[in-house]
């Protein structure tokens, strides 16, 4: 059901700033039921591809959206004060899920470079981060550029020692990338929205699974590729996050 509705947004049906038909109706076109429907809903507008606001509906987003998060930054250097960490849990090449094949652009036979980390500020979990990569063969065909020797280097030993964040091979796949590019070349689109932690991330970090976070969605391109995908929870009682905006 996703992946029909997202077709239905890259083939015109429902372009940026279209409104999705009320939930009866597309439940009715879709042949689902109305509860499976909002579970969908929910999913796509936690992964950044619509809005949905009460008494208005579901809204397609606009590429790329309105300005805000005017810098590219790791999300290391958005914690603010204090000793930064990053504990990688899995780094692996997996197939396309519903999230990164949307926003990465992937077929389905090709593969993603997937991080699975938690940033640490002063000993204490801040942030959970979801990463996704194209992989060696689509960057360098399609942007000319390899995958950052860390991002490789992590999938050859995925069982590598954390170690502290900045500079190193165990921070957010963002700062490898931005290590390897010093930031030349790469534009970014990011979302701001409210979700829980759930049961898998919450046990990662021992916080019950119905803790309220801070969802950053955040989509890096180059060469007018998208590149990285990413899902960045902040659990409350995370640190404040350190933005910049400018007119």
């Amino acid at each position: 059901m996703y992946q029909r509705i997202v077709a239905a947004i890259d083939d015109g049906t429902f372009p940026p700033g279209a409104r999705l038909p009320p939930e009866p109706e597309l439940a009715g076109q879709l042949g689902v039921s109305r509860s499976g429907l909002r579970e969908v809903l929910i999913l796509l507008q936690e992964d950044g591809v619509i809005t949905r606001r009460q008494g208005v509906g579901s809204t397609v987003n606009q590429l790329p959206p309105a300005p805000g998060l005017e810098r590219l930054l790791p999300v290391e250097a958005l914690l603010g004060p204090g000793t930064v960490r990053c504990r990688r849990l899995a780094a692996e090449l997996e197939e396309p899920t519903d999230f990164s094949g949307y926003h990465l652009r992937l077929a389905p036979a090709e593969r993603a470079c997937f991080w699975e980390t938690v940033v640490e500020v002063d000993g204490s979990p801040a942030c959970f981060a979801h990463e996704w990569a194209v992989d060696d063969k689509v960057l360098r065909t399609t942007a000319g550029r390899d995958l950052p020797d860390a991002l490789r280097a992590s999938l050859a030993e995925p069982d590598a020692t954390p170690h502290d964040a900045t500079g190193t091979p165990d921070g957010t796949m963002l700062a490898a990338f931005l290590d390897a590019e010093p930031g030349h070349g790469l534009t970014a689109r990011s979302t701001l929205g409210a979700t829980m932690l759930g049961t898998e991330r919450g046990h990662a970090i021992s916080r019950p699974p119905e803790t309220p976070a801070l969802l950053l969605t955040q989509t890096v391109w180059t060469a007018g590729r998208p590149v990285l995908a990413a899902k960045y929870l902040f659990p409350a009682g995370a640190p404040l996050l350190s933005l910049a905006s400018r007119r």
